[in-house]
């Protein structure tokens, strides 16, 4: 994962993520979940938007999930999904997710101390604080404390 936005504030989330699926077998993409923990910084209406995925955007969904206790560098998270019509990942496969999140309102989120934001870099890296799950259980990446 890398954030395309760098910027410590503006008015819009953009992560961009690489899955690969580093087991031997396929993995349905509709059992895949990923995380990514935020601060909304003034409670408004969000909209969840994916750009491109070579699985198709219309197959990637997000919704938005309101932290039941907020921690200091998460009130929230988006979780990335898949449809049934996205298929699978083949072993050893990966695929490219880019998504963006703003407030409907488009006002601007404070990323710096962001529990998943990596202010540092521009290409992808293993970045274990936006946690993957397949059917509901952790596989990969931390959760913040």
């Amino acid at each position: 994962m890398y954030n395309g936005t760098l910027s410590a504030s503006g008015n819009t989330l953009n992560p961009k993520f690489k899955l690969v699926n580093t087991s031997t077998s396929a993995v349905t993409f509709s059992d895949v979940k990923l995380r990514y923990y935020y601060t909304i910084d003034g409670e408004k209406p969000q909209s969840f938007f994916c750009d491109w995925s070579q699985v198709g955007s219309a197959n990637v969904t997000g919704a938005f999930v309101k932290l039941p206790t907020a921690k200091a560098d998460a009130d929230y998270y988006f979780e990335i999904g898949f449809t049934s019509a996205a298929g699978s990942l083949a072993a050893g496969g990966s695929i490219d997710i880019q998504v963006r999140v703003s407030k409907e309102d488009w006002t601007n989120y404070t990323q710096t101390g962001d529990y998943s934001f990596n202010a540092m870099d521009t290409n992808y890296v293993d970045w274990t604080k936006t946690p993957v799950y397949v059917s509901g259980n952790l596989i990969w990446g931390s959760e913040p404390n």
